[in-house]
């Protein structure tokens, strides 16, 4: 019998749906059910992607950021130039763009990064690739992961993120307080991704729009801890008693507490990159749509912390909103801290808790408006400190609370709306957890 060979078309037809296939497969499209099966995984024989830096993405329809200035709600063909700091350096890294909380398809027309130089100014502009292709259009509901993308940066080296949308964008996915200043151009100014200069980016906002994760290729026994929470682990500081606005001065300083942490751990030659998984106005057990404040940390604990690559383990601080928005009980956040400990496990993660910071004389969460808050803080304290469950506990507020008078912050420690740590009280968090504590991960887990 003749065998029968394909025609040279038919070979390349074949040939062209395979390539076709593995640039679809490099195109990593992630909704929040598939991200937290991605988070269990396997030991690393080598090198692996760990989280460098993460802005927990929200859906804040909110036209301002935390600290009042204008914030866009809608793009039109036009460039974002977000500027995100990197807690891990390296020389290949890959970026996480989200459409989670949009109700329509996003496209990007093209994403670039390169160096930070000043302002809105990048050197060594690269084009950022998905699937190898410059352009993607991500689906409602879902994020997107680049290709890997050869950039050399150390820790703490600004980066600049653009990316361009050839469309109209209504409610774009945003972080509300980045605490940062990042630029965007002017409606129908076009495609300004690779340009160097900053003339062409007229705006700037404090928010991040669409880019909520930076990865680094990094060695096997390097991995990430996830500082999971509210708008303290965001690092907010209030400029007023309402709490908004927040103090523009901290911003681009990069005083959060992680921040000072990861400072610590380089000094200390420990290999761990911390990232930030706060939400302003985040709640433990309530969703805060639609404003400014996610889904709950029970709903988003799965994407915005278990998914992160190369996470070992989760310092979890988190429940002063409930206590004085929601009115929550103990024994519900108790419940739900329970909870977390036990994905966390699942994971093959640690979690460390840390007590809740006094705020008793604030007036947002405070006794005035929520009579009940001091009280059942109290509570919550007294079961983390005592509870086996977790991992470790990390006592913030034995850190910082006033020792004359335990119900609120030390005066040095306060911001102005005596909720928020002022730059002093965010060291002092970071001075209170212990780096042993942290180096305790397991080593090798590959969460890419």
């Amino acid at each position: 019998m003749r065998e029968r060979r394909p025609t040279a078309a038919a070979r390349g037809a074949v040939a062209a749906a395979l390539a076709g296939l593995a640039a679809l497969a490099a195109t990593v499209l992630t909704g929040p059910e598939m991200a937290a099966v991605a988070a269990v995984g396997t030991d690393c024989p080598g090198t692996h992607w760990v989280a460098s830096w993460a802005g927990s993405p929200t859906d804040s329809l909110v036209p301002v950021d935390a600290t009042g200035a204008r914030s866009p709600s809608a793009l039109t063909d036009q460039t974002a130039r977000m500027v995100v700091t990197p807690h891990l350096g390296g020389s290949s890294l890959r970026i996480h763009l989200s459409n989670r909380f949009s109700s329509s398809p996003v496209t990007f027309g093209r994403v670039t990064v390169g160096v930070q130089t000043s302002g809105a100014a990048a050197a060594g502009i690269v084009p950022v690739t998905f699937g190898t292709a410059p352009s993607v259009t991500v689906p409602a509901g879902q994020d997107v992961t680049s290709d890997p993308v050869a950039l050399t940066f150390s820790a703490f080296t600004p980066i600049a993120v653009s990316s361009y949308v050839p469309g109209v964008v209504n409610g774009p996915t945003k972080h509300w307080n980045a605490n940062a200043t990042s630029y965007y151009s002017a409606a129908r100014s076009g495609d300004l991704s690779a340009q160097s200069g900053g003339a062409g980016f007229t705006a700037t906002t404090g928010a991040w729009l669409f880019v909520n994760g930076v990865d680094v290729m990094a060695p096997a026994d390097v991995r990430s801890v996830v500082a999971f929470g509210d708008s303290i682990t965001d690092g907010f500081v209030g400029a007023a008693a309402l709490t908004v606005p927040a103090d523009a001065s901290v911003a681009d300083t990069n005083g959060r507490y992680p921040d000072v942490l990861q400072r610590r751990l380089n000094d200390a030659g420990l290999g761990l990159s911390v990232v930030n998984a706060g939400i302003s106005g985040n709640q433990l057990l309530t969703d805060g749509r639609p404003f400014h404040a996610g889904p709950s940390g029970l709903a988003r604990f799965g994407i915005d912390a278990l998914a992160q690559a190369g996470v070992d383990g989760v310092l979890l601080l988190e429940g002063t909103n409930d206590l004085g928005m929601s009115s929550s009980t103990p024994e519900q956040i108790i419940a739900g801290f329970l909870q977390l400990i036990e994905r966390t496990h699942a994971a093959g993660a640690k979690i460390w808790l840390g007590t809740l910071l006094p705020a008793s004389d604030a007036l947002v969460d405070g006794t005035a408006l929520a009579p009940n808050s001091e009280d059942y803080r109290q509570r919550v304290n007294s079961w983390i400190r005592g509870q086996t469950r977790a991992d470790g506990v990390v006592d913030f507020d034995a850190a910082l609370r006033d020792p004359a008078n335990p119900t609120v912050l030390r005066a040095e420690y306060a911001s102005v709306d005596n909720l928020h740590p002022s730059p002093a009280g965010y060291r002092a968090m970071a001075n209170a957890v212990d780096l042993a504590l942290l180096d305790t991960t397991t080593t090798g887990g590959c969460r890419q």
